[in-house]
């Protein structure tokens, strides 16, 4: 199965939570269905990216980078590459490279899909972001890796500011998702 096959897999078999998230997993099927170069980044005017919200072993906080480029705390994630075989798998690959935590375990389904508008290399574009959950394992240390400035673990009635908007939303679902084991 290539990476695009398991993105509508992924995108086809997520239930949506509410009436507005189902309609933007339609917008994400519109968007990804007709063209297989949609998971690239190389893709003009938007592309699919993968992401995850890391939740402690204990799911009492999460873990947040402050984006070096948007100067914003959002969860870990980004572009899938030519080697990656499934959204999810992607989705650990870039949480493990900028946490830098080994052992991460990732949800099995998306938490989360979001639309977002970003400044690419090629110029404006969109960023379909598919969202799951990750838990660290117990005694994990986190480092900062070069597309960060910062790391921090928040408890969800503490989170920094400022914020990216559409990441509070994966706070509730993620912290769920880590204590149902």
């Amino acid at each position: 199965m290539s990476l695009h096959e398991n993105a509508l897999a992924v995108l086809e078999g997520w239930e949506a939570p509410s009436a507005e998230a189902e309609a933007t997993r339609k917008r994400f099927l519109e968007f990804v269905f007709p063209d297989p170069t949609t998971v690239l980044r190389e893709h003009a005017g938007g592309h699919v990216t993968a992401s995850a919200l890391i939740v402690d072993a204990a799911a009492e906080r999460v873990l947040l980078c402050l984006h070096g480029r948007i100067n914003r705390w959002v969860q870990l994630g980004g572009h899938c590459e030519p080697e990656d075989t499934t959204i999810a798998g992607a989705a650990l690959r870039e949480a493990t490279e900028e946490s830098g935590i080994l052992g991460l375990r990732i949800s099995e389904a998306p938490i989360n899909l979001d639309v977002h508008p970003v400044l690419c290399s090629g110029g404006q574009s969109f960023h379909y972001d598919i969202r799951y959950a990750a838990i660290a394992p117990a005694g994990a240390v986190e480092k900062v890796s070069a597309e960060s400035n910062a790391l921090g673990w928040f408890a969800p009635d503490d989170l920094p500011s400022p914020l990216a908007d559409a990441t509070e939303v994966l706070v509730a679902p993620a912290l769920a998702w880590a204590k149902q084991g």
